[in-house]
């Protein structure tokens, strides 16, 4: 076991973490602390409690997108796939274009830890 320490909203958090997955905690420490911040920033909260609050609700929005699109790029290639078809160039383009789609919200998210909007740095 490895101990990590992430700093959200400047109070330092002790977590542990499996050996190897130090980067990853640190990683998801920046990206919760970024969104917290640009909420902060918007002036959203009323207090610490009230912006906790907003940050996990903004992120499990992302999550509940997220698997919105993954059941509907599922749905799309099962009724692609239950569909008689002589011509396997159409699945190429469904996959290609879900890639596409994923390739894009992983930009996204990677620009957010990487300080693409606001000021997302935190100090581990």
């Amino acid at each position: 076991m490895s101990e990590v320490t992430l700093k959200i909203n400047n109070r330092g958090y002790s977590l542990a973490c499996d050996n190897g997955q130090e980067q990853r905690l640190v990683d998801l420490g920046h990206y919760v602390d970024g969104h917290l911040q640009n909420i902060a920033q918007a002036g959203a909260a009323t207090n610490e409690a009230h912006l906790l609050v907003l940050t996990s609700l903004v992120l499990a929005d992302e999550i509940y997108e997220l698997r919105d699109t993954v059941a509907q790029l599922q749905n799309s290639m099962s009724q692609k796939n239950d569909a008689p078809s002589t011509d396997r160039s159409d699945d190429d383009i469904l996959i290609a274009e879900a890639i596409d789609h994923l390739a894009g919200k992983i930009e996204h998210i990677a620009a957010r830890i990487q300080g693409g909007e606001g000021d997302n740095t935190a100090v581990a």
